[in-house]
């Protein structure tokens, strides 16, 4: 179907014409709705009207209603038929905080811990985790959150998260909320998980849940896409919703009545997170910082991972595509590279910057994400593409990067801190964290004493879970586990 305006909808199936003016007829509430469908040349989304219950009817109607059909073509035509370049002049790379490889840095970092754990400890700083992604990488039908990760007892995402926040509440005697943003299509099911699962030990009171936007999915021309003759698809409109969500379900209101301060930004996926890091939010209270950021060193110059950098002077994360191949093997003069800052999406916001963001109106773009989605056909079918199809637009929270005047970014070791699951199978996958998880754990035992068996690549030879509840970190199993220990090729603590 053409992207254009269509003044009927004929039905192939009953040649039964449905005009416009009968539709506002029948629907007298839905009129500006209605007109706004057919001057966006949307109206195809009527084309199976005839067959709607009144029910279906409606409830088609009312999710037209939530609709900019406006912003849609607007959308469409900037970042798809006139796609949008990252300017790279005067590219430079951020001043990074290396991770405590000298006397100095560790020094240092002792330092700002203290100032870290003196926040926690006050109840300033609250957990928000974004899990409001569909899973369609993994192509699994439920919350990332709730798939089993661990090596042996094969907990959840959430419930390994759950468990890191329980430890780092005993070490700081304090209750540290958690704020989880959802999307329409798992809120419901996450909420349940949890529900289930007694919130794994934690109080029910001090976890939120909280919904972000949904954004309609448009095929490669503009179209609107349906996935049942009354219902129009819809997708999360990208990790950058957290910020409108923050603001218009009164989430920020609530952290602000508990006297949170900072916010501690991250993932749902990645299984590796140091939640609520003293060391980071030491760092971040330290310089005053309106976000922080944690960064990885890139594996090599064409890893597909976003690069934070100076542009003109302001602070960006911009895509590994949009470097030149010039920039993007550019190295210093030790033989790095010049741009390896690679974003790992955990950051500490200051709440009171978030207000100011919002006092001056400023709203973050959209970006055109090309996706394989099913959909219904023409003759009322599902059908399941071979290749992408369709285009989800969604906001990124990096862009609000541009606006912050102070920041701190910190380089973390990949291998300690971040392994993100996406993928069923090869990189960034189930097995690919659980190895990450395991070869953590051997190099905590391995520090400490304890002789770990490795392969040729490094991995671990066996298997080890180490429970948060019994050490959330190197530190803490250094007083509880003798050096003695010997490895039989399994361990669980």
């Amino acid at each position: 179907m053409k992207h254009t305006h269509l003044p009927f909808i004929d039905y192939p199936a009953n040649n039964k014409i449905l005009t416009r003016e009968l539709l506002e007829k029948e629907y007298p509430a839905f009129v500006r709705h209605i007109e706004k469908v057919f001057d966006a040349g949307q109206s195809h989304i009527f084309r199976w009207w005839s067959e709607l219950t009144p029910s279906e009817k409606k409830n088609l109607l009312d999710q037209i209603a939530t609709i900019d059909f406006c912003l849609i073509k607007k959308l469409f035509n900037s970042a798809v038929l006139r796609p949008a370049q990252t300017s790279q002049e005067n590219l430079t790379p951020p001043h990074v905080i290396a991770f405590q490889k000298n006397d100095a840095e560790k020094e240092m970092a002792q330092r700002v811990k203290l100032i870290g754990e003196s926040s926690l400890q006050k109840g300033e700083v609250a957990i928000l985790t974004v899990a409001g992604g569909d899973g369609t990488r993994m192509g699994i039908s439920v919350p990332k959150g709730t798939f089993s990760i661990t090596p042996i007892t094969q907990k959840s995402i959430f419930q390994l998260h759950a468990e890191k926040i329980i430890a780092g509440q005993k070490r700081y005697n304090i209750r540290i909320p958690w704020y989880i943003m959802t999307s329409k299509n798992n809120d419901a099911a996450t909420q349940n998980f949890f529900k289930e699962r007694q919130f794994f030990g934690l109080n029910p009171q001090q976890v939120f849940f909280f919904t972000q936007d949904m954004f309609p999915v448009v095929d490669l021309q503009g179209n609107v896409m349906m996935d049942l003759k009354s219902n129009i698809i819809m997708s999360p409109n990208g990790h950058g919703g957290v910020l409108v969500a923050l603001k218009e379900k009164g989430v920020l209101n609530d952290m602000k009545r508990r006297g949170i301060k900072n916010i501690f930004y991250h993932q749902v996926d990645n299984v590796l997170i140091k939640i609520a890091d003293p060391v980071f939010v030491g760092y971040h209270l330290r310089d005053e910082a309106e976000i922080s950021l944690k960064v990885v060193k890139k594996c090599h110059a064409e890893e597909k991972v976003g690069i934070v950098v100076y542009i003109n002077g302001n602070l960006h994360m911009i895509e590994y595509s949009e470097l030149s191949r010039k920039d993007m093997y550019a190295k210093n003069e030790d033989g790095a590279l010049k741009y390896h800052a690679g974003n790992i999406a955990v950051h500490m916001i200051n709440i009171n910057f978030l207000e100011k963001v919002y006092q001056e109106g400023e709203s973050l773009p959209y970006h055109a994400a090309i996706k394989k989605v099913p959909y219904l056909g023409e003759d009322g079918s599902v059908i399941d593409p071979k290749q992408n199809n369709a285009i989800k637009f969604e906001s990124f929270i990096f862009d609000i990067l541009r606006y912050v005047k102070k920041s701190v970014i910190m380089e973390v070791p990949r291998e300690d801190e971040f392994s993100p699951v996406k993928n069923m199978e090869g990189e960034n996958s189930p097995a690919t964290s659980r190895q990450d998880m395991i070869n953590q754990f051997g190099r905590w035992l391995r520090n400490i004493g304890v002789s770990i068996p490795t392969d040729s690549q490094g991995n671990v030879i066996g298997t080890i879970e180490i429970s948060p509840g019994f050490a959330l970190d190197e530190e803490e199993l250094k007083t509880k586990v003798d050096k003695q220990l010997q490895f039989n090729g399994t361990l669980f603590f």
